[in-house]
């Protein structure tokens, strides 16, 4: 059978029967879906208020027009061809989806989309038909289930983020204070890169090529670039959340420098190293 979205008048009467106590089991029986479905509705479209808690519960109206925005979003690579055509050129190219989603601005399209809603097109029926998927750093043929990923805050914990960072270094007033970023060219060209430093107070530049596109790689290689400055002269590295810096740990340890990182699809945040 084929799959299809609950609609409106299901949504209205799981919340009749939620109201009236009756279980997901029998709920499911009697709108004639899987006891699993109705889970999911229930948890993905229940309506929660952070200032009237009083009033979270699940809306039959409220969730319809929550799914409609979440197929609203996850169509927009569909409907704008010009967006769509962007992305999947800079996904050939070798650009993450968190990359792309974080540039689109500054690369002249007036539309935005998450990471998320790229990986959904990656990863559906017309994503599929194109093998978008072997473009990713991280090629599988399917998606993993999201409980199963590593979450990002994880990997960028909260007290590294750029609000956390000493107000010297917001207002440039020391030397050593450093932004980074990463060039990535089309795969034709291989995979060597540059990678790009640039000394917040002074705007001095520092380039360097790198051969590989591993995060422990580009590491190293910039721990070997940045060694031989004295310490005071490399105090702190502000990054964006591209995976390819999910290695920073090692700078501390290894060179006695900071990392800092911008929030999530922000790296016009490190100003001096994206102008």
């Amino acid at each position: 059978m084929a799959h299809t979205e609950l609609d409106l008048r299901e949504r209205r009467a799981i919340e009749d029967m939620l109201d009236a106590k009756v279980p997901v089991s029998k709920i499911a029986a009697e709108i004639g879906r899987h006891r699993s479905t109705v889970h999911r509705e229930i948890k993905r479209n229940r309506f929660v208020d952070d200032e009237l808690p009083q009033l979270n519960g699940y809306y039959g109206m409220s969730a319809q027009r929550a799914a409609k925005q979440r197929r609203a979003r996850r169509r927009k690579l569909v409907r704008y061809e010009a967006l769509r055509k962007h992305v999947v050129n800079q996904l050939e190219a070798g650009w993450s989806p968190e990359q792309i989603a974080g540039r689109l601005l500054y690369d002249g399209q007036s539309l935005r989309v998450s990471h998320e809603t790229i990986y959904a097109y990656v990863y559906g029926p017309d994503g599929q038909s194109e093998a978008l998927a072997r473009y990713l750093p991280h090629r599988r043929k399917k998606r993993q289930p999201r409980r199963s990923r590593t979450p990002r805050g994880l990997v960028f914990p909260p007290d590294r983020s750029i609000h956390k960072r000493p107000d010297y270094v917001k207002t440039r007033e020391t030397f050593g204070e450093w932004e980074g970023d990463l060039m990535i060219f089309e795969r034709a060209q291989g995979k060597t890169n540059v990678a790009s430093l640039v000394e917040r107070k002074t705007r001095f530049a520092i380039l360097f090529r790198n051969n590989y596109r591993s995060t422990t790689h580009l590491m190293n290689r910039l721990m070997g670039i940045m060694e031989p400055l004295p310490q005071p002269a490399r105090k702190s590295i502000t990054f964006d959340r591209g995976i390819e810096f999910r290695n920073w740990r090692k700078l501390k340890p290894g060179i006695g420098t900071e990392a800092w990182f911008c929030d999530p699809q922000a790296p016009w945040q490190k100003r001096s190293v994206e102008i």
